[in-house]
């Protein structure tokens, strides 16, 4: 998605949540400043032509584990669940939130660490980015720069399918994703609302 695609569903975004375009994009300088890495040719061979299943980190991914086919493409905390099961992700989607120590054993082992930055991360970003020695490619919200990429989408799980599409995967299919879970917060149901929606425009009916 071309960021002049994108910049409309941004502005709505930044007015529903109060979220403020400055300190994204200072997480986002902050992240370059952490990592001369730019991988995002690794990124673009494991997913071109492929079929590729994102899991999301919904209580049905447990369940949902057998439809896993193809290149694995967690989001955030799916990750640690998929590992700790004996499938590492090819691919994972993270704002850091849900990093757990695995993901340095993950990244170690081959695992491309799509790390997204946003205008609260940036403690984390300090934290994991300079722990991570495999592929790392960065992301913004925002207008993207130098090698701080945008290809759309809002959470972890709904960007993993937009990263995975952009980066030419044949197929794109998901696992775990349970955007009506009324167990969680308001603030985290309006992210799963903004995911539904964003999904919807690009043909995922969830």
């Amino acid at each position: 998605m071309k960021f002049d695609e994108w910049e409309p569903h941004y502005l709505r975004i930044l007015d529903y949540f109060g979220f403020d375009r400055e300190s994204d994009e200072r997480a986002a300088e902050t992240a370059r400043s952490l990592t001369d890495k730019d991988d995002i040719e690794f990124l673009r061979s494991a997913c071109l032509g492929k079929k590729v299943t994102v899991c999301g980190n919904a209580p049905s991914l447990k369940k949902d584990i057998k439809k896993i086919d193809g290149v694995v493409f967690a989001a955030d905390a799916a990750a640690d669940f998929l590992y700790r099961a004996g499938i590492r992700p090819d691919i994972v989607s993270t704002d850091l939130d849900g990093c757990e120590e695995t993901f340095v054993e993950m990244s170690l082992k081959g695992t491309i660490m799509v790390v997204h930055a946003h205008g609260d991360n940036i403690p984390l970003l300090k934290n994991w980015i300079p722990r991570f020695n495999g592929p790392v490619v960065l992301t913004t919200q925002s207008r993207p720069f130098d090698c701080v990429y945008n290809f759309g989408g809002f959470t972890d799980g709904d960007r993993a399918v937009f990263t995975a599409l952009e980066m030419g995967a044949g197929e794109v299919n998901l696992a775990g994703f349970d955007l009506d879970d009324r167990s969680v917060d308001p603030v985290k149901r309006g992210k799963l609302l903004i995911a539904r929606k964003l999904l919807s425009n690009i043909g995922y009916d969830i």
